[in-house]
């Protein structure tokens, strides 16, 4: 084959494997983008940090959850006020924009 045959070849495998790239990292309605991932994982670790950090919610097992910037609790407590206080927590993170407080009063 000529040089300028390879060189061509070689151009468009580039320029697929860029697209490929691109749809690859880029958000469906199912999937999250490897941006959003990475923002999700530090609200996760953010938020478990502080209730692990609070005094008087770091006795109970809450898990968190984050799905585009929405924060998802779940797990048992033994008062409304703990419910009402990992609210607040969970608030109190930049980036959050909704939360889904599933906690149960035991």
């Amino acid at each position: 084959m000529k040089k300028k045959n390879i060189n061509i070849i070689i151009y468009s495998l580039v320029f697929f494997m860029l697209i490929a790239t691109f749809v690859a990292c880029a958000r469906t309605r199912t999937h999250e983008s490897a941006g959003d991932f990475v923002d999700d994982s530090a609200i996760t670790t953010k938020v478990k940090y502080l209730l692990a950090a609070d005094d008087f919610l770091k006795s109970f097992q809450i898990s968190v959850e984050t799905y585009q910037n929405t924060v998802q609790l779940s797990g048992f407590v033994n008062s409304q006020h703990a419910v009402n206080k990992a609210g607040e927590i969970v608030r109190s993170v930049q980036g959050v924009k909704s939360i889904k407080n599933n906690l149960i009063v035991k």
